[in-house]
């Protein structure tokens, strides 16, 4: 594996935020689920040949490269691949090929449910060295070398995904995730003991992704999806021709289980409705809000696009973290609390507005600073308070503010600890360039908003009570009570942490929860679009 100095850290959530849908104590996935994933994936870890007597000339690999030049790319892999295991076959095994190389070659001619839209190099020629019946009891060199090649391509196309700077122009700033597929493949080659199939060098979170994307592509190939709409509004106990629409279409998201052709709203299409706003980020009050309306009638092609361009993201991410951390998911508004792959809490976040977007990065958390000073940055300093100052000579006494300096050309000015501080009565640094923290607030009622992009672009925090006591669980003395005290306490007490937490901070639109639900959340920021455009290019990863 790669020794990436952040690769020890690089997590899921579900992502990242989402390695927790794995994790111990996790409630099992229903059975259709399970099924759905198994039907659909083919895998290629397994019971590889271990044979060592069948080899072939190293020469071979250089004339076959000279017939395929699309793989040149791949050269250096495939030599250090067949010098490990002495030039001996890998996918035959007594003069036949092996189950695997049906479902590589499987999964290489069918990408598109991988998320990707692309065509394998040389498909047709895969398909008829993969499919021809092979009479001669002896390996055939082309087929096994053409079976390495195209899993050196799978492994980029399919667990690496786009290059640094695809994720780069979209605003990723986490350490991406690192493999080297040479030494996976080994890995491979090695028949496990208990004769299990190895798991894939890619997020848990882009399997079960990937089985959502083929049920939205089925729906897509047999329904209309022709957009519903009523006048007035219908309310439960109502009767409308209109309602069997909804149990329908709640019944294909399968949000609702129950008759899909009576006229009435009732209390069971109402839990359903509940359901479907809950994985969409809505107000789940049980109405067909027009908000909610709109969510039902995103068109299936949409959402497709949706799950895909979060299927990408997904490849980026770590295989597992085995440590607390943090995570944010920023269209989610939520703060997710780890340890390991285990979620142990969650609470609501408000996150940079637009025009103030919280940046997509990983830090480490160091200090935690009770009753902190509000350093107030230049921008706002700027654009905001000098404005606020002119309009009004005790601006800055009425907020508790003052003067402390000068600095190019601006006053430089702070916020005196308080309750009624910007940044409440704590605050959690981990040093980076980006200015980002997470924080306490007072003004606790944007919480109750479903859509909380209101900030700066610092992250505020719920219950930064119970942050804190996770944060300082390790550290001597720091109870629940000594903590309630310093946060209404007078003075500024700054805390190191003797263990630095990981703190993710990223952005996934689709996801899958843990009770497997697939939700949807709105791209505030507009991220998915320039991804999707690059995905949907048809571009090849860069070596």
């Amino acid at each position: 594996m790669s020794d990436h100095p952040y690769l020890k850290y690089y997590f899921l959530f579900l992502f990242i935020i989402y390695g927790t849908l794995f994790g111990c104590g996790q409630p099992k996935p229903n059975k259709p689920a399970v099924k759905a994933v198994r039907d659909w994936q083919e895998t290629i870890p397994g019971n590889f040949s271990t044979q060592s007597k069948t080899i072939f000339d190293s020469t071979e690999i250089d004339g076959f490269l000279k017939s395929y030049p699309d793989f040149k790319a791949y050269a250096g892999d495939i030599h250090r691949f067949y010098q490990g295991r002495n030039y001996a076959c890998a996918w035959f095994e007594g003069g036949k090929l092996i189950e695997q190389a049906g479902n590589l070659a499987s999964r290489m001619l069918n990408l598109q449910n991988e998320g990707i839209n692309q065509t394998a190099p040389y498909q047709k020629q895969l398909d008829s060295l993969v499919n021809i019946e092979n009479t001669s009891g002896k390996p055939d060199i082309q087929a096994e070398l053409m079976l390495t090649a195209e899993y050196f391509v799978f492994s980029r196309l399919a667990w690496q995904g786009l290059d640094n700077s695809a994720s780069r122009m979209v605003h990723w700033y986490l350490p991406r995730k690192k493999v080297d597929y040479k030494q996976y493949l080994d890995s491979l080659l090695k028949a496990p003991a208990n004769g299990l199939a190895a798991a894939e060098p890619v997020n848990r979170q882009y399997e079960l992704l990937r089985a959502w994307l083929r049920k939205y592509r089925a729906l897509d190939e047999h329904e209309s999806w022709a957009p519903i709409a009523f006048r007035p509004a219908i309310i439960p106990g109502d009767t409308s021709a209109k309602v069997p629409l909804i149990r329908r279409r709640l019944y294909l998201l399968e949000d609702f289980k129950g008759d899909t052709l009576s006229p009435v709203f009732n209390d069971e299409l109402q839990a359903a409705i509940i359901h479907f706003q809950n994985r969409h980020g809505l107000a789940g009050d049980g109405l067909l809000t027009k908000e909610t309306l709109a969510e039902l009638n995103v068109p299936l092609k949409s959402r497709i696009e949706q799950i895909i361009v979060n299927m990408e993201r997904s490849r980026w991410l770590p295989l597992k973290l085995y440590t607390d951390y943090l995570a944010v998911n920023i269209p989610e508004f939520k703060l997710h609390v780890f340890n390991g792959d285990s979620l142990l809490w969650s609470c609501n976040v408000v996150v940079g507005k637009t025009m103030h977007q919280t940046t997509v990065f990983y830090g480490e958390i160091k200090f935690v600073v009770f009753r902190p000073y509000w350093d107030v940055p230049p921008s706002i300093v700027r654009k905001e308070i000098l404005r606020d100052i002119r309009r009004h000579a005790n601006y800055l006494a009425r907020h508790q503010m003052q003067i402390i300096g000068y600095a190019d050309g601006l006053p430089v000015i702070r916020q005196l600890p308080g309750p009624e501080n910007s940044l409440g009565l704590v605050k959690f640094l981990f040093p980076n360039s980006y200015n980002i923290y997470l924080h306490d607030t007072p003004t606790k009622s944007l919480f109750g908003e479903t859509a909380r992009a209101f900030s700066h672009g610092c992250i505020r925090v719920q219950e930064p009570a119970k942050l804190a006591a996770f944060l300082l669980k390790d550290e001597e003395g720091w109870d629940a009570v000594k903590i309630e005290a310093a946060m209404q306490g007078e003075d500024n007490h700054y805390i190191t942490l003797q263990n630095k937490v990981p703190v993710f901070i990223a952005y996934f639109t689709a996801f899958t929860g843990r009770d497997q639900q697939l939700n949807f959340r709105k791209d505030i920021y507009h991220l998915d679009g320039p991804l999707a455009a690059m995905i949907l290019s048809g571009k090849r990863a860069r070596r």
